[in-house]
């Protein structure tokens, strides 16, 4: 059997989790070849911890540039996502990026544009589309069994943090570091979910509360009124800062109303479209019994492996990406317009101008606090590029 010889660049908290599920042979077309990461310590723990055929590089220019792989995974902090992507890409390497697929939506669009003029893929980690739950609810939405959308309100603040997490990495929770806080560390799976159910939002007015809940420069606690293209309203609230959190989504449609709660989906059928009921009922209280079912799945969740097997295949195969790079730049670009209404406190439309968003972004990086790793310097260096690799 052919294999995909991955390179994984980042051997954090993720990036160690990406090669011990590939080193237990759980994406049989894919090949741990080598690792990289600036830190001596994960230099050594992979050395140790990882089998001897696997390739440890002290930076991901070198094993981009080492012809051990045909493939990288990249892993490592926000505002480095595009330069990696593009070298990896440049020197004949197809990518998988993880989220998001960087800060800026600027920087999205000419990662795609390499990937195009490179003819490599550049894929997303959106492992929560491997999500049974998930998936049910795309097929109904997709079947338009509950005829169109009317509005959507998705409550995730299960996303609890304490001041000790965001103490435990210096980059994180900075403007220069991480370039955002809720919307860009926890919450893109849960907008591009958004997007993949329910549509682009083409509208956007929000509140981003910064440090609300911790000693922190960037957002912990997000509200977001949308509007969609059909006219269908939605809400979008997240947080790092309750407790006990909920993760409750709820799409109300024109025969019916979808509740995703607690891992099981609860889908309302009225016997009608709710739009003939309102005009063509005699009862000026008119109530329904709506049928109650709970949606049955198939009850697979193969999260980051499934991720990692779909892009082996699609390598190998030709057979469709978990999430493309489209994909990543919709979801940045709805993160983007959050912020930017946020800032400005206007509603928007999405996308939002990339240069006036790169603007108030620089600011936020000019004021941001100068924190120093062994690995990356963050530094405000008034351009808007934020983290610069320490190599």
């Amino acid at each position: 059997m052919k294999k995909i010889r991955l390179g994984v660049i980042g051997i954090g908290n993720m990036g160690s989790e990406h090669c011990r599920n590939l080193a237990a042979g759980k994406c049989p077309e894919i090949e741990l070849a080598a690792v990289a990461d600036v830190r001596e310590d994960r230099m050594e723990w992979a050395r140790h911890e990882l089998p001897e055929s696997v390739k440890v590089f002290p930076s991901g220019r070198d094993l981009i540039r080492s012809g051990e792989c045909d493939a990288v995974l990249i892993a490592v902090p926000h505002y480095l996502h595009e330069q990696l992507a593009v070298q990896a890409m440049s020197h004949g390497l197809d990518v998988l990026c993880e989220k998001p697929i960087s800060v800026e939506a600027a920087a999205g669009r000419r990662m795609i544009r390499c990937a195009a003029t490179s003819g490599k893929t550049l894929a997303l980690m959106f492992n929560q589309r491997t999500n049974s739950v998930y998936r049910a609810i795309r097929n109904i939405m997709q079947n338009q069994e509950l005829g169109a959308i009317k509005r959507m309100s998705w409550i995730v603040t299960d996303w609890y943090r304490t001041q000790k997490y965001y103490d435990s990495g210096s980059w994180r929770a900075t403007w220069a570091g991480e370039g955002g806080g809720v919307l860009l560390n926890q919450c893109p799976h849960q907008l591009d979910l958004l997007i993949w159910l329910c549509g682009m939002p083409v509208k956007v007015q929000a509140q981003c509360h910064e440090g609300k809940w911790h000693h922190i420069e960037v957002e912990d606690d997000v509200t977001a009124y949308l509007e969609f293209g059909n006219g269908a309203t939605g809400v979008f609230t997240a947080s790092t800062g309750d407790l006990p959190g909920t993760n409750r989504l709820e799409i109300d449609c024109e025969r019916g109303k979808l509740i995703c709660e607690d891992g099981k989906i609860r889908c309302f059928r009225l016997g009608q479209n709710e739009r003939e009921t309102c005009f063509n009922s005699d009862n000026p209280w008119y109530q329904c019994n709506a049928k109650e079912e709970e949606i049955q799945t198939d009850g697979e969740n193969p999260q980051h492996i499934g991720v990692l097997n779909a892009f082996a295949a699609h390598l190998l195969h030709g057979t469709p990406l978990t999430a493309d790079a489209e994909d990543g730049l919709r979801a940045l670009q709805l993160s983007n317009a959050i912020h930017y209404s946020g800032w400005t406190g206007e509603m928007v439309s999405v996308p939002v101008p990339e240069d006036k968003f790169h603007e108030l972004l620089d600011k936020k990086i000019a004021g941001s606090t100068v924190r120093k790793t062994g690995d990356i310097t963050y530094e405000s260096d008034h351009t808007g590029t934020g983290a610069k690799a320490g190599q």
